[in-house]
């Protein structure tokens, strides 16, 4: 092995210690959600379960936000039951 072999495979071991934080990161999720196919398809139906409430509600609000005093609730006169005497 020479000198230049050397200092190439340091600086490959440095570059590879710089991602080793993202790469630990990595491991630990693919070993809690991805090693085993029953507990990889249950986060997937459940993430796109949260993914689906969370557009819906976001989508609920802008809508409720953009037609303030035009929804029927938003309507005095609608909506009342005559006064009875």
């Amino acid at each position: 092995m020479s000198k230049h072999d050397a200092s190439s495979i340091g600086n490959f071991n440095r570059r590879v210690g710089k991602r080793g934080a993202m790469a630990g990161i990595l491991d630990g999720l693919y070993r809690v959600f991805m090693r085993r196919t029953s507990v990889y398809v249950t986060f997937v139906i459940a993430g796109a379960f949260v993914a689906e409430r969370a557009v819906d509600y976001g989508v609920h609000k802008l809508w409720e936000m953009n037609n303030v005093g035009k929804r029927y609730e938003d309507i005095p006169v609608l909506g009342q039951r005559p006064v009875e005497e």
